[in-house]
């Protein structure tokens, strides 16, 4: 549903010339339809300005976007006729905003009745379609009111039901929760969620929680200094040795006894996440282990969990051990010890 190839985007600085930044450095993104997706980053590794380009409120500077089957690129620029075609592709990929932009001048119901406005729709036309709307976010009783009288939850609900007014294909979330409080912020991810398999939208969102991309995403990419530098679905990524993504969405910690111990990180997902696999261990090889910090949650209605285990002696006296581990489904990385053969992938 959203793909983009070789996107760049170079901003140079009218008091300084010659002065450049690149906040895109050549990204490689492909949003499958249906899915929500997130990109997650800390602040300046380009993530305002990738979904800023998606929807060419950004002009890339070299690539292409690709919404819908339709190279939005190619129309930039490019007379009357592909400004129209623009304009219509843009209409059918809604955005909801961090600070909501709302106008404050204008009621509940008038806030989400813009774009139609701007799309020439009828008084009645844009009434009824906002009225619509407004029930689908739970607001339905708010219409009459002003953002001043709204809680920002509720602001964010109208932010999100004007982006629907369009009825679009696409829906981009530009750190939509984060001026939100924790509880706020649940609900408005279970919205979009909801909207995400009743309205088969596609959702490309960009935070710096980790909480978000768990609660409510198929596929996620981090990004740093401009460039996508891990990809996949949540279970994939999970399933991947060393990944960065994985680790920050199950953080565990917690520090070897000494030199002769071996210390793992155990993933577990799907059907190995409810068995009791560590006790098992301990009961069939008569060890003994440590458990030094674990973590656990439901990711899109799986139980998936990492453990952080010391086992004694070192990788050498535990192989059999480790090799029973994988033989139950789970994902295997040992610290600091495992051979170069064992890292690169042997079983």
């Amino acid at each position: 549903m959203i793909t983009t190839t070789g996107l760049t985007k170079i901003y140079r600085s009218h008091s300084s010339p010659g002065r450049e930044v690149t906040a895109l450095d050549g990204v490689d993104l492909h949003v499958r339809e249906g899915e929500v997706y997130g990109v997650i980053g800390q602040s300046g590794a380009g993530k305002s300005s990738l979904i800023r380009c998606v929807n060419l409120l950004e002009r890339p500077t070299t690539g292409t976007v690709t919404v819908d089957g339709q190279d939005l690129t190619a129309l930039a620029g490019r007379g009357p006729r592909a400004g129209r075609e623009l304009r219509q592709a843009r209409s059918r990929i809604g955005m909801v905003f961090q600070h909501f932009n709302l106008l404050s001048s204008r009621t509940v119901q008038d806030n989400v009745e813009l774009p139609l406005e701007i799309l020439g729709k009828s008084g009645k036309e844009r009434s009824r379609k906002a009225l619509d709307l407004l029930d689908l976010v739970g607001l339905a009783d708010k219409a009459k009111a002003h953002p001043a009288q709204l809680s920002g939850g509720q602001k964010q609900r109208v932010g999100i039901a004007r982006a629907l007014a369009g009825d679009p294909k696409v829906l981009l979330s530009d750190e939509a929760t984060s001026a939100l409080d924790p509880e706020t912020t649940r609900s408005i991810l279970q919205l979009l969620r909801d909207l995400n398999r009743q309205l088969g939208l596609t959702v490309l969102l960009i935070t710096h929680e980790m909480d978000v991309v768990k609660t409510v995403c198929d596929s996620a990419a981090l990004m740093e200094r401009g460039r996508i530098v891990e990809h996949g679905t949540v279970s994939e990524l999970l399933a991947t040795p060393g990944s960065e993504l994985a680790a920050a969405l199950f953080p565990v910690g917690g520090e070897a006894s000494g030199d002769d111990r071996t210390v793992l990180d155990v993933t577990f997902h799907g059907e190995a996440a409810t068995q009791p696999v560590i006790s098992q261990l301990s009961r069939t090889y008569h060890i003994d282990i440590s458990i030094l910090g674990a973590a656990i949650d439901t990711v899109g209605g799986l139980q998936i969990g990492r453990m952080r285990i010391e086992l004694p002696g070192r990788y050498e006296d535990n192989v059999v051990p480790i090799g029973f581990l994988r033989e139950q489904g789970l994902q295997i990385d040992v610290l600091g010890q495992e051979p170069a053969l064992v890292k690169d992938g042997a079983k």
